[in-house]
């Protein structure tokens, strides 16, 4: 054996610079940093006064198709003027890169830089604001379909809860919890009035950490890359359940933002009742999801202190707490 096999690597900021310099005709001044390492990662370039960001994805872990529908829609959301980070076109037109890593082709592509920076707490002004962009956004992938995943019950309650199993012992108060409310939640997804519920493209990933704001509150919105299909009132409900955690519902102002938030998208499009009525719940059901996608990237990503005693704290502090403070299943 000449290399021993590799699952995921990191690779060398100095070569995607120079790769850069000759593939978008950029100047020998640019430099790359690696910033992120997550599921994908995340290379901030710059070019003199010019900054982009380089997302290298992991092996097997989108499809050239499904990063084809992602681009698609953030060109279609470009055309209508939504502040995102969109994707550039190299010297020779092509949108995506092939690298040839160790563990095998990782696909990549050069994003615009979104001007700001991210802020962990947010005033009332400007939940307002990212509620106007997201009912923006909404009003455009409304009834609109990607080639790309489906947001089912299946997927967002059922496969994750499979993973989580890996690492969680059935016999465990915190994963018959998790089982008890997968019940109730698969239920409440089950009796839902469809026809009050508006379908389409959804960005599933909307909190701080993918929003930059700048000192005049603009807001610009990037990392599309859990788009896909589905109730449009699940980007709502993730917004508020990660707020929620941000801000603790006990906060004097908590519920002044969420308030604020929810005004600044219905001064766009309204919500109806039932998708109101469906917030916290999708919001508990995303908690099932995200934990879910933490399992099943452990191998390259997710966290180092990923374990059973991880998972029953996240469970207890979190996703229970969050369940009982809306009173659900009761």
């Amino acid at each position: 054996m000449t290399h021993f096999p590799v699952t995921n690597s990191n690779l060398s900021a100095t070569h995607i610079a120079l790769f850069l310099q000759e593939k978008y005709s950029l100047s020998k001044n640019t430099k790359c940093q690696l910033i992120k390492a997550g599921i994908n990662d995340t290379y901030l370039i710059t070019d003199n006064f010019d900054k982009f960001v380089f997302r290298v994805y992991s092996l097997n872990w989108r499809s050239k198709t499904e990063i084809d529908e992602e681009i698609k829609l953030l060109n279609q959301l470009k055309e209508h003027d939504i502040y995102i980070s969109y994707a550039l076109l190299d010297k020779e037109n092509n949108y995506i890169q092939t690298l040839k890593a160790p563990e095998g082709d990782r696909f990549a592509v050069l994003f615009t830089f979104a001007s700001g920076e991210k802020l962990h707490i947010i005033s009332e002004e400007t939940h307002f604001q990212i509620g106007q962009l997201m009912a923006r956004i909404h009003k455009i992938t409304h009834n609109q379909n990607l080639n790309r995943i489906d947001y089912s019950a299946e997927v967002i309650l059922i496969d994750s809860l499979k993973k989580v199993s890996s690492f969680l012992a059935n016999e465990t108060e915190e994963m018959q919890f998790m089982k008890s409310a997968q019940s109730y939640l698969l239920k409440e997804f089950e009796n839902a009035d469809t026809s009050q519920i508006r379908q389409g493209v959804v960005h599933l990933d909307i909190w701080y950490d993918n929003l930059n704001i700048t000192t005049d509150n603009k807001v610009t919105i990037f990392d599309f890359d859990f788009c896909g299909n589905g109730w449009l009132c699940l980007d709502i409900a993730y917004y508020i359940m990660q707020l929620h955690n941000i801000e603790k519902y006990e906060a004097q102002d908590y519920q002044p933002k969420v308030d604020s938030f929810l005004k600044g998208y219905e001064s766009i499009t309204p919500i109806s009742t039932e998708e109101k009525r469906l917030i916290p719940i999708l919001g508990v059901s995303l908690y099932f999801f995200y934990l879910g996608i933490q399992c099943q990237r452990y191998d390259n990503w997710s966290n180092s202190f990923l374990s059973e005693n991880y998972l029953k704290r996240f469970i207890n502090g979190l996703v229970k707490r969050y369940y009982d403070i809306y009173r659900l299943g009761k």
